[in-house]
């Protein structure tokens, strides 16, 4: 991946960087800290991590208005938290627990927040996407200038139901913008040998959608593009593609020894690109945080992670009585 550029900046407050730099350090820390989890057997089944990825969703929760909807694929814990979904029900969700935001029958994978418009987590690829327009449907319906944001992967840009779905939006100009999370690898196949194209977005203009791409390192970027989607979906223009190029440091799931890059290419776009070091610099160029400002953010944000993962450790397990409940028949 190429070394971050240097984007045009929308005017934010100081407070508004401090809050990316917050929430991002947030799904890190939550992240890392559910690795370990699992590790140590407590999170079982899979669980796929957002490491790396911090910006793309803080950057667009940063450009939604409230009511608007999100719906992702399986790499959601990020999605959960950029959307204010407590950390401790997540985190017990993932243990299996009473306490998860699912009762501790939906996993990594399965969590709702009907109060957030957090519409999952979905295991099948692309199977999500098709479900966000008709989150996008209902709104155009009520005619009550919602937007929904529909995430997806370089790889499931690849399936045939993300086309189906490009067609029906761009018909009846749904309010969604698509989200396509480019972090260079479906699985453990790069982009390269998977796609016929370099750049994915352009696959919308066969349907009428306008896209872009953006640099999903840059979460002021991300923000600024996400402004301009949102603001053509809500004129009434119909849906919006944004390519967001990122980058995921850890494994497909955690049981994936990601042989297929080497270490020193993961090291370089740490080194050159990582997200929140970004903020941590114009934060501290900018004279808008003290390095004991940003030790003390740090402090306060592995003490929520940290009481997540022990909310999660003592939350009883599901009783036997839930398996009859929450079920169509």
């Amino acid at each position: 991946m190429a070394a971050r550029k240097t984007t045009k900046k929308p005017n934010v407050s100081a407070e508004e960087l401090k809050t990316y730099y917050r929430e991002m350090l947030l799904i890190r820390r939550f992240e890392e800290k559910a690795g370990q989890l699992y590790g140590m057997g407590l999170i079982g089944g899979f669980c796929h991590l957002y490491i790396g990825q911090e910006a793309v969703v803080v950057g667009l929760e940063a450009a939604a208005e409230d009511g608007d909807k999100r719906i992702t694929s399986y790499r959601d814990h990020g999605h959960m938290l950029a959307c204010g979904m407590d950390p401790g029900g997540v985190m017990a969700e993932l243990t299996g627990r009473e306490g998860g935001l699912s009762k501790g029958k939906g996993g990594s994978m399965h969590m709702f927040s009907k109060e957030k418009h957090f519409y999952g987590g979905h295991g099948i690829v692309g199977a999500q996407v098709p479900l966000g327009a008709g989150l996008a449907f209902a709104d155009k319906y009520k005619d009550n200038g919602r937007v929904t944001f529909t995430y997806f992967g370089d790889g499931a840009a690849n399936q045939g139901q993300v086309y189906e779905t490009f067609n029906m939006a761009a018909i009846w100009q749904l309010p969604v913008v698509f989200v396509i999370e480019n972090n260079q690898y479906a699985m453990g196949t790069a982009q390269s040998r998977s796609t016929s194209t370099k750049d994915i977005y352009h696959r919308g203009e066969a349907f009428g959608i306008p896209g872009e791409i953006v640099n999903g390192m840059d979460v002021l970027a991300v923000k600024e593009a996400g402004e301009k989607a949102v603001a053509h979906c809500r004129a009434g223009k119909g849906p919006y593609i944004l390519e967001v190029k990122t980058y995921r440091y850890r494994g497909h799931s955690m049981s994936d020894p990601a042989k297929y890059r080497t270490r020193e290419e993961v090291q370089k776009v740490r080194e050159q690109s990582d997200p929140i070091e970004h903020v941590r610099e114009l934060l501290l160029t900018g004279k808008h945080a003290t390095e004991d400002d940003l030790k003390a953010i740090d402090k306060e944000i592995k003490e929520v992670v940290n009481q997540a993962a022990e909310f999660a450790k003592e939350s009883p397990e599901p009783s036997l009585d839930e398996l009859w409940t929450d079920i169509y028949a």
